[in-house]
């Protein structure tokens, strides 16, 4: 089933189940999905604002173009989605614990985003922009981050020795936290 530019206000999904098809050019505004099974659904150029999607379930879940705005993603398994033509973008979310495992994300933006403790591993990251995000306890292992921007950016940890970090930018004092892994100690 194929919905188009339709505008979904204030509901709990939870309550009403989100009928399995394609989405395209829809809103999503103040929408409880939290805990919901959105496997196997498209969403094409689609906004959530104002949501809260954690632990949203998204096997295979097709996600192209989709913009989520002042949104709760707590522990969101994104890996699990279709990468197909998948492109997110992201400002003002809680992305606490959520997964990007080997996900290919080029050019994705974070923009004011609580990302602490979620996982980058084996993800495609170059040109990401990490843009006043805080990254403490976020996972990077053998992530692609060349040309990514951390440049404001807080409490990051990146091992270059395990990471592809080529022409990555970074400002001081944020580039410490790649010499976190070698235990030594900074003073100012």
């Amino acid at each position: 089933m194929l919905t188009e530019n339709k505008v979904f206000e204030k509901i709990s999904f939870n309550e009403h189940s989100l009928v399995k098809g394609i989405f395209e050019e829809c809103t999503f505004n103040n929408c409880n999905f939290n805990s919901v099974d959105l496997s196997g659904i498209t969403f094409r150029t689609c906004s959530f604002n104002n949501c809260d999607c954690s632990l949203t379930k998204l096997k295979s879940t097709i996600l192209q173009d989709v913009r989520f705005v002042n949104s709760k993603l707590l522990g969101v398994q994104f890996h699990e989605c279709n990468g197909f033509l998948l492109r997110l973008y992201f400002e003002n979310c809680m992305l606490k614990l959520s997964v990007f495992y080997k996900l290919k994300l080029k050019n994705t933006a974070f923009k004011n985003c609580n990302l602490q403790e979620a996982d980058f591993s084996e993800a495609d990251l170059t040109g990401a922009l990490f843009d006043n995000c805080d990254l403490l306890l976020a996972t990077f292992m053998h992530t692609n981050l060349e040309k990514a921007d951390f440049r404001s950016a807080s409490h990051y940890s990146i091992n270059p020795e395990i990471n592809r970090i080529r022409k990555a930018r970074f400002s001081i004092p944020g580039v410490t936290g790649l010499l976190t892994t070698y235990d030594i100690e900074i003073e100012w």
